[in-house]
C-alpha cells in the first residue's frame, strides 16, 4: 500500500508499539533516526521522504525509505513424511512379527503335547526334562540318544557315562511317573499303561495347554492392534487402512486358532485310545 506525503513535511514515525527496551536504541547512518525495539524488530526511519515502504519478515508495503531489520532469528523446524516405501517397510515388520510369534506359540503347543505321555512310547515326552550337567542345566536329548526299542519302553544312551546318575535323578524328579532303571551303561524307561482316570487327568491337562495357546495368539493380536494404532496415531496410516488390517490380522489369527484346535483334537484322540 503506498501511502503519499508532502515534500514539505517530515516524516517522524508511523508505527509505534510499545517498546520492549525501555531506552529503545539508536541506529547508525545518514538519515537514521532513534527507532524503538517493537517485539524484537527495529523500524528505522529516514525522513522527508514521498513514500514509505514498512518491511515485516517477508510482507512489505510499498514505499522506499523506511528500513525493518529484525534483531532475532527465528526458530524453524524441519519436518519431513514418511514415505510410502517406510510406511510399508513398517508394516511388513509388524506383520512379520506376527507370524512368527504365531508360528513359535504353535511349536510351543506342540511340544507341550509332545511331553504328555500316551499309551504308546514315545521319545518327545523326555524332551522337557533337564539334567544338571557339570552344574548347567541342559536338555537330556542334548546329552543322551533316546530311542524306543518297542511300543513299551525307551532306551536312554548317554554320550558320557558318567553324566548317568544325574540323568536318572532328572527323570526322576519330572512329573512323568517314570521309574528308571540305570544298569551302568544305559537306562531303560517302562511305560506303564494307562489307567481311564489318569487318562481324564492328562486330557484335562491338554486342554488347559490349548486354552493357554489360544490366550497367546489373542496377546499377538491386541500387540499388533496397538501398533496399528501407532501408525495411525502418527498420521502414517488412515482409519480405513487400520480396519483393513485389522481385519486381515482376525483373519489370520482364525486360521492359527484352528490349527490348535487341531493339534488339541489329535492328542485327545491319543489320550482316550486304550
Amino acid at each position: 500500500m503506498a501511502m503519499t506525503f508532502s515534500p514539505a513535511t517530515p516524516v517522524r514515525t508511523i508505527f509505534q508499539r510499545k517498546s520492549l527496551s525501555p531506552g529503545g536504541c539508536y541506529c547508525r547512518g545518514p538519515g537514521y533516526e532513534k527507532c524503538h525495539l517493537n517485539i524484537g524488530i527495529a523500524f528505522t526511519l529516514r525522513s522527508a521522504a514521498n513514500y514509505v515502504r514498512l518491511g515485516d519478515g517477508a510482507r512489505e508495503y510499498s514505499g522506499k525509505l523506511i528500513v525493518a531489520k529484525r534483531n532475532f532469528q527465528k526458530r524453524t523446524g524441519i519436518f519431513r513424511c514418511a514415505t510410502i516405501e517406510e510406511i510399508e517397510a513398517e508394516k511388513s515388520s509388524i506383520e512379520k512379527d506376527v507370524k512368527e510369534r504365531m508360528e513359535k506359540t504353535i511349536e510351543t503347543v506342540r511340544t507341550n503335547f509332545n511331553s504328555i505321555r500316551t499309551g504308546r512310547a514315545n521319545p518327545a515326552i523326555l524332551d522337557r526334562v533337564e539334567v544338571e550337567y557339570y552344574g548347567t542345566p541342559v536338555s537330556l536329548k542334548s546329552i543322551a540318544q533316546i530311542s524306543t526299542p518297542d511300543s513299551a519302553s525307551l532306551l536312554v544312551q548317554p554320550y558320557d557315562k558318567s553324566s548317568l546318575k544325574v540323568i536318572e535323578k532328572a527323570i526322576v524328579s519330572s512329573d512323568l511317573g517314570l521309574t528308571p532303571n540305570n544298569d551302568g551303561e544305559v537306562i531303560r524307561l517302562s511305560l506303564p499303561q494307562l489307567t481311564s482316570e489318569r487318562r481324564k487327568e492328562l486330557s484335562k491337562v491338554v486342554a488347559k495347554q490349548t486354552e493357554e495357546g489360544k490366550v497367546a495368539l489373542r496377546n499377538i493380536r491386541r500387540d499388533a492392534l496397538k501398533a496399528y494404532e501407532k501408525l495411525e496415531k502418527d498420521k502414517k496410516l488412515s482409519e480405513d487402512n487400520v480396519k483393513d488390517l485389522s481385519s486381515d490380522l482376525q483373519k489370520l489369527i482364525d486360521e492359527y486358532m484352528k490349527k490348535i484346535e487341531t493339534i488339541y483334537k489329535q492328542k485327545e484322540k491319543e489320550l482316550l485310545k486304550v
